[in-house]
């Protein structure tokens, strides 16, 4: 059975085939790394991910290339960095590492490349001379900027005909564009701000152009996959396939556009106007990454996600539910499960042949298949004794306690083995004693 991927640029789903079987090109629009990144960002990583390791499972770890970039140069950064007084890079140095710190303790793996939009400068000028060069771009007011006039399939990805992006638009245009809807490529850093050199002008990148040339550097003029969030699909997905189709005589920059769906916040939109945007970074101080990835794949990738308390313990209970079958040992994965995968990563359908699978009994399998999902990789015992609330008790206060708990009931100290007692109802910790001493975990 082949892979099938809903492809947002033909709007159905197509059986992948890859230009070349022997090295698969996969790219996903990574974080711009001004500060920590929210449970929405983690759910284009996430999903992104297990159609990586699908990729890696059909066509060899060796044979799969995925980029994932950062970007590193951004107004956002500028403003930050001057907040505190320090060089961009101290700040985007610190936010991609708690990004790839956050991401892998939600088991994703790290990517092929990693690429950074200030190494690819050199590569961004040489593309905007191209489009110069080829009448698809032209020079005002010191910036360079994209004729979307130039290219007829602008707004094939977005399903947006000319003159509808603006539609009710009350934001003021820009006098020096031909049109309201070109786009920047090339612009002049204000005072105190990054620049790098140009023979238009030193400045520095528009955001679009940045991914084009990152791609085209790491991946190749034509890659097979695109991933990334449907918020950018447009402007940034279509601009990118604008200037880059442009920029290479016409070659596609992707030949499948796979795009994951929002998440909501207990049915509301996330947003930071509203206050409900969730970090990974203040989520995982009280979850297991395990438990947020679950809760991440548990609906399709494509459909709108609710993010709630209920979804997280859920996610928790069916996990505890797996950890208590799996085996120690190689397993086989099930055909039904890899069939659910197959059908354009169908992760909540895969989730119910693992649960056959644990009601079977069946744990070499059951670990086998949660595995290629990037779940189950924690020892049993772990995962039991769990992540402890911020302030609560350490593994070695636990330890402490059971030990005196053990010592005060031998002396027959019934008061002090009762505040004990209530100490772990409190912390929610469930003891259970046994033939072998007491062991312990976290409800």
């Amino acid at each position: 059975m082949n892979l099938a991927l809903y492809n947002s640029l033909s709007r159905k789903k197509q059986v992948f085939e890859p230009a070349d079987p022997k090295r698969v090109t996969m790219y996903n629009c990574g974080p711009t790394v001004y500060s920590y990144a929210h449970i929405g960002n983690a759910r284009a990583a996430v999903a992104a991910d297990v159609l990586f390791r699908v990729l890696r499972s059909i066509y060899g770890a060796d044979h799969v290339v995925y980029a994932r970039n950062i970007t590193d140069v951004d107004d956002k950064i500028n403003i930050a960095a001057n907040e505190q007084g320090v060089d961009i890079s101290v700040i985007t140095e610190r936010f991609s590492k708690i990004y790839n710190d956050d991401l892998a303790a939600l088991g994703c793996l790290m990517p092929n490349m990693q690429p950074k939009a200030t190494a690819h400068m050199g590569e961004m000028v040489a593309m905007i001379q191209v489009l110069l060069a080829a009448g698809h771009a032209y020079e005002a007011d010191g910036h360079v900027l994209f004729d979307v006039a130039s290219y007829e399939d602008y707004g094939q990805l977005s399903g947006r005909a000319l003159g509808d992006n603006l539609a009710g638009a009350r934001v003021k245009v820009a006098d020096y564009k031909r049109s309201p809807e070109d786009f920047v490529l090339w612009k002049p850093s204000k005072v105190g701000e990054p620049e790098w050199p140009a023979p238009f002008g030193n400045g520095r990148p528009g955001w679009h152009l940045e991914c084009s040339a990152m791609i085209e550097k790491n991946l190749g003029t034509s890659i097979d996959i695109h991933c990334g969030g449907q918020d950018l699909k447009f402007p940034h997905h279509e601009n990118e396939i604008a200037q880059s189709v442009c920029a290479h005589k016409g070659a596609p920059l992707a030949n499948y556009w796979v795009h994951n769906g929002f998440l909501q916040m207990d049915s509301t939109k996330m947003s930071k106007s509203l206050g409900n945007v969730k970090l990974v970074h203040e989520l995982l101080k009280t979850w297991d990454g395990e438990v947020l990835r679950f809760a991440l794949l548990s609906g399709h990738y494509r459909s709108e996600l609710d993010w709630t308390d209920d979804l997280l313990k859920q996610s928790k209970a069916t996990l505890d539910g797996w950890y208590r079958v799996i085996g120690a040992g190689e397993g086989q994965i099930d055909p039904g499960f890899m069939a659910a995968l197959l059908d354009d990563v169908n992760t909540p359908e895969s989730f119910g042949h693992l649960s056959a699978l644990a009601h079977k009994g069946d744990g070499l399998s059951l670990k086998a298949c949660a595995n290629l999902l990037g779940l189950l990789k924690n020892d049993p015992d772990d995962w039991f004794r769990g992540k402890g609330k911020e302030g609560g008790l350490s593994d070695v206060e636990i330890e402490a306690l059971i030990k005196e708990r053990a010592e005060v009931r031998a002396a027959k100290n019934w008061s002090r083995a009762d505040e004990i007692r209530d100490i772990f109802k409190t912390e929610n910790i469930i003891l259970e004693d046994g033939k072998d001493g007491t062991t312990w975990r976290r409800g």
